[in-house]
């Protein structure tokens, strides 16, 4: 394969996000000519459509499933050293809380998991036991906010975790490898990078997937065509359109799109000075929030299994149409925020972690599109009826952190060389509950949960 790459052409299919810019970008790294990458998204990179193209994200080592370490350490060591990534890694540290009995238990769980590893990790991450140790790593932070005896029931939405008595405060992971990731921005300096390199990009109508197509025989894939009858021609496709790709190809029920929620606050000067370098901090029963950027902005994301958008849609290679979740694009419907309930709980995040803000203005509200598979692993693997159609999704909400990496690992698949672990780990493997994967519970709908949907009009376009 080595010896010909050069004359190769790739398709990326939802390259303007964060697997298929990855992809692009190492397969100018492993030598194929740049002219013949085809970068193909609805918006241009960054995508406007992509979950990765955000203000931040989470940056950090938590062992999920087998293959998570070395593909954790394998980003963090570009994230660290990289010329190209490394400008967008913010290591603040990362605060890792529970106060729920369930919640101290598994999060011990998951501290064993990383000293367990074998791999350092406990030189990095450090168990807090009392607020004292938590306050000492993030000062900012209330005492009378993290030592609680119980949660309401009745003034949470009523949420399967928030009906767990409280333990006597909060305990912690510190972690202080982790911290925060500049996601828009990172995407955006690859695609300076396949620009400048002379990747080829089609935009708009001519870069949306229609179809593939195929040889005489109806199995080989040679290309694909776009809503606007464009046809690119190419040896190998690869498919990385995130939470759109189970809408674009029929991914036999693996995949399950899935919406959260953000929103942000504006601090002055002033405020942001206070809190500027503080780690991220995160709780299972209320969110996360990240230093301000350099705009004195916070983003601040609660906690919950998502929600879906299911309608009628019918996925190329699909018989009729399906009973699927199909993400609803914020680029395309600017006046979407999210639900009513989802106001309370940003509030109620806001009034936990930052009580001094909680009367501040709200901005930015917006749902955030990924896809959930049944074991939160993957999807990356040759489409088992189209030869040299090559599937690259499932993100499954954590993946951003792999930007650096991943589509290396997608190189070697093109290349039939993949490791035999992530071979395993990401193969073709329907059944399972893709609607729940490993969350705490099943994903509630958007057509139960009035407030999103500001449409003039009864539009319900993708």
């Amino acid at each position: 394969m080595a010896t010909s790459r050069a004359n190769i052409r790739i398709i990326v299919v939802g390259g303007g996000g964060t697997v298929g810019s990855s992809t692009a970008l190492h397969l100018v790294r492993s030598g194929y000519t740049p002219s013949n990458i085809t970068v193909l998204d609805t918006y241009p990179i960054p995508s406007a459509q992509s979950a990765g193209n955000d203000l931040n994200k989470i940056m950090g080592i938590r062992l999920r499933n087998k293959v998570d370490l070395q593909l954790s350490l394998e980003a963090r060591d570009m994230w660290r050293n990289d010329e190209l990534f490394k400008p967008f890694f913010l290591n603040t540290g990362r605060l890792d809380c529970e106060g729920t009995e369930k919640g101290i238990a598994s999060l011990r769980r998951q501290y064993q998991d990383l000293l367990d590893a074998d791999a350092g990790l406990d030189k990095s991450n450090e168990w807090l036991d009392s607020e004292d140790a938590i306050l000492a790593k993030m000062p900012l932070l209330q005492r009378d906010q993290i030592k609680v005896d119980f949660l309401p029931v009745s003034n949470l939405s009523a949420r399967p975790r928030y009906t767990d008595r409280m333990s006597q405060g909060w305990k912690a992971i510190f972690s202080k490898d982790g911290g925060w990731l500049a996601a828009g921005k990172a995407i955006n300096a690859i695609g300076e990078e396949l620009r400048s390199q002379g990747v080829k990009f089609g935009f708009g109508g001519a870069g949306s997937f229609q179809r593939p197509l195929f040889e005489n025989d109806g199995t080989t894939c040679i290309g694909v065509e776009t809503v606007d009858g464009t046809k690119y021609y190419a040896d190998k496709v690869v498919l990385a359109a995130g939470a759109w790709s189970p809408t674009l190809v029929d991914l036999d029920n693996q995949c399950c799109s899935k919406a959260w929620v953000y929103a942000m606050i504006q601090l002055s000067r002033q405020e942001a000075a206070e809190y500027k370098n503080s780690p991220v901090v995160y709780n299972g029963d209320f969110g996360f929030f990240f230093e301000p950027n350099e705009d004195g902005i916070i983003k601040v994301c609660d906690e919950f299994p998502g929600f879906t958008r299911f309608k009628q849609h019918q996925p190329y290679g699909a018989d009729s149409p399906k009973h699927i979740s199909v993400p609803r694009s914020h680029a395309k419907h600017p006046t979407d925020t999210y639900p009513d309930a989802s106001e309370k709980s940003i509030r109620r995040a806001i009034s936990t972690f930052l009580p001094r803000f909680k009367d501040k203005e709200l901005f930015n509200r917006a749902l955030c599109w990924c896809t959930d598979t049944a074991d939160a692993a993957l999807l990356v693997c040759e489409h088992p009826k189209w030869k040299n159609f090559i599937l690259a999704t499932g993100d499954s909400g954590h993946t951003f952190k792999l930007l650096p990496i991943i589509g290396k690992h997608v190189v070697e698949l093109i290349e039939g060389n993949l490791a035999e672990d992530l071979a395993h780990a990401w193969r073709w493997r329907p059944g399972g509950d893709a609607l729940k994967s490993r969350r705490a519970a099943a994903a509630k709908d958007l057509a139960d949960m009035p407030g999103w949907n500001h449409d003039t009009s009864s539009s319900s376009k993708l």
